[in-house]
């Protein structure tokens, strides 16, 4: 299965401790470089270096594309989808409203970092989706509270109760 991720998805799990679940649901991730550069730039929450990862492969950036669908889109999320629709993706993992926007508009399947989260649940990772979608709130990531609350619903935790 090749899954690509974009940034967001690595930072907020690294902000949970929670990176690990990457590996643990994909066995490896696709990592465009320009998304290593991104992580590597730092910021509030700490990324482990993704080269030094071994189940991030690294993929070379391509030529930007002259997709119109594209231009508003970072550095990071245009590789990831350009990148992902080259391999063939079976999955991209990225946040940002616009960029699964486009990425869907592509074809491409695609899931956020919440989306990580519930599966994790679903398959006995974590013990709570709520508290960990809760968790990388606390941490600054910005999440729909109530697309957090429909989520748990869904995955029969109640809200606020764990």
């Amino acid at each position: 299965m090749i899954v690509f991720s974009n940034t967001t998805p690595f930072i907020a799990l690294a902000s949970i401790g929670q990176l690990n679940l990457l590996p643990q649901l994909f066995a490896t991730v696709y990592v465009a470089e320009s998304v290593i550069g991104e992580c590597a730039e730092g910021g509030r929450i700490l990324v482990p270096a993704l080269r030094s990862l071994d189940w991030v492969i690294p993929v070379v950036d391509e030529a930007t594309s002259g997709l119109p669908v594209l231009l508003e889109l970072d550095r990071g999320e245009k590789q990831t989808i350009i990148l992902a629709m080259k391999y063939s993706a079976h999955r991209v993992i990225i946040d940002e409203r616009l960029g699964r926007r486009v990425a869907e508009y592509l074809g491409l399947n695609v899931t956020g970092t919440l989306g990580v989260l519930a599966k994790a649940k679903s398959v006995g990772l974590i013990p709570s989706f709520h508290e960990a979608a809760q968790a990388m709130r606390h941490q600054g990531i910005h999440y729909n509270a109530g697309l957090i609350g429909r989520v748990a619903l869904h995955l029969g935790e109640i809200p606020g109760s764990n």
